[in-house]
């Protein structure tokens, strides 16, 4: 199937795995329920319960939900729900919507709903035992050179045919930037353009540009910034965005003016007038993020600019993100943190960079992932027919979900930065 020409069709009911008919080797945390002990189960009962009902979100168990004026939650088996809860805390919440042990009539308001309460869904006192539902980020994960290729290809080389399922044609994973609110699909090829445009312009990119990408993707900027006459070299881990990426490039005859390189950004080679870097932050880790600034600093040259463009959560969040295992980083994003916009400024400065703009637009971001989880709802026959289970339909639904309820909510944000040297030339 060519990642252009994807079947259309209306929207697909979610499949709703059984436990039993899960692959319990591909999916071992969703076919078994954790065993959590009697005390911690009901622990977790009540106060799962009490949260749900103070939010509205409670709907009566196994049956039709009754009417109401927001969205709702049905818990279809009580008691696996609230062991996954006591035993593993939201990773469990999720492992338990991937299990089909409930559901909601509007997944992305539900999460909404408890994104915008998540500092008061567990009371003071027990936030500090969150240690007995948490666990740290797993030591393979870490984002060496050899864990952030290990941790790139788990999630981008899946499928290009299956990021082509609900992308649209221009193949960028990014927040676009519209004009207009409720955003169509049809707007948002433009709306991307328009992201890509503005940073660009932000990074002064024209003819005879020395330009550097850092995170290719599957190409749409290198070509955009061919086009207005610059020389690209974009770097990607990636074999699969790496390959689709100088088809593409080849194929609009810009081949000589874009150098696509398997390459990690600390292995930089040579000077460039500008630096781009879209949403590409997230997956270099904590650990390695005055790497990634130092790396940023060190490929350009006198006069030049950076522009990023990067997810941020608050710091305190942050700080909490970093320590703990969640089910982002368990099912999507290995090795991945979202940064907030202090870890940005002070990693920055000190690699001896200035931030001169920081403009944010996580509304944007809301529309980009309702319309990407809304196509990908609508082709679960191509999903299927590329070879992916229902529980992975369910995983990827929960994480454009999860992903979208974030920036409702307000608990994220994304924002496109310029950097330069941090002193006047």
């Amino acid at each position: 199937m060519s990642p252009r020409t994807i079947p259309s069709g209306g929207p697909a009911a979610a499949a709703t795995p059984r436990r039993a008919d899960v692959d319990a080797d591909r999916w071992p945390d969703v076919a078994r329920p954790p065993s959590a002990g009697p005390a911690r189960t009901a622990v977790a009962r009540h106060l799962v319960s009490r949260a749900l009902h103070r939010l509205k979100l409670s709907a009566p168990t196994g049956g039709v939900p009754v009417h109401a004026a927001g969205p709702l939650m049905t818990v279809h088996d009580p008691d696996a729900f609230h062991r996954r809860i006591a035993r593993h805390g939201l990773i469990g919440f999720g492992e338990s919507y991937l299990a089909g042990e409930w559901d909601s009539d509007d997944l992305a308001g539900v999460l909404t709903v408890l994104a915008a309460h998540a500092d008061e869904l567990v009371a003071a006192p027990l936030r500090r035992l969150r240690g007995l539902w948490v666990s740290a980020r797993p030591v393979a994960d870490r984002n060496t050179r050899a864990g952030a290729r290990d941790n790139i290809q788990r999630h981008y080389d899946l499928s290009n045919d299956l990021f082509a399922t609900f992308l649209d044609p221009t193949l960028t994973y990014s927040s676009a930037v519209f004009t207009a609110f409720p955003a169509r699909f049809e707007s948002l090829a433009p709306a991307q353009h328009r992201k890509i445009d503005r940073l660009l312009d932000l990074a002064g990119v024209g003819a005879g540009t020395r330009l550097l990408e850092i995170g290719t993707g599957w190409g749409e900027l290198a070509l955009r910034a061919a086009a207005r006459g610059a020389r690209v070299t974009t770097l990607t881990l990636s074999a699969e965005q790496a390959a689709l990426a100088r088809r593409r490039i080849a194929a609009a005859g810009l081949a000589d003016r874009v150098d696509v390189q398997l390459r990690d950004y600390r292995d930089i080679e040579g000077r460039h007038d500008a630096v781009i870097s879209v949403e590409m932050i997230e997956a270099v880790g904590a650990e390695y993020w005055p790497a990634y600034f130092t790396a940023l600093r060190r490929a350009l040259a006198p006069g030049g600019r950076i522009a990023l463009q990067a997810i941020t959560m608050g710091h305190r969040q942050m700080l909490h993100t970093a320590a703990t295992h969640t089910f982002i980083s368990k099912y999507v994003f290995p090795g991945g943190l979202i940064p907030s916009r202090e870890a940005i400024a002070e990693h920055s400065a000190a690699a001896g960079l200035r931030t001169l703009a920081d403009d944010g637009f996580g509304e944007h971001y809301a529309e980009t992932l309702r319309l990407w989880r809304e196509r990908f709802t609508a082709h679960r026959p191509a999903v299927t027919g590329l070879g992916f289970d229902p529980v992975f339909q369910r995983m990827w639904e929960f994480y454009l979900a999860y992903s979208e309820a974030g920036f409702r909510s307000r608990y994220l944000d994304v924002r496109q930065l310029l950097l330069t040297e941090g002193t006047h030339r």
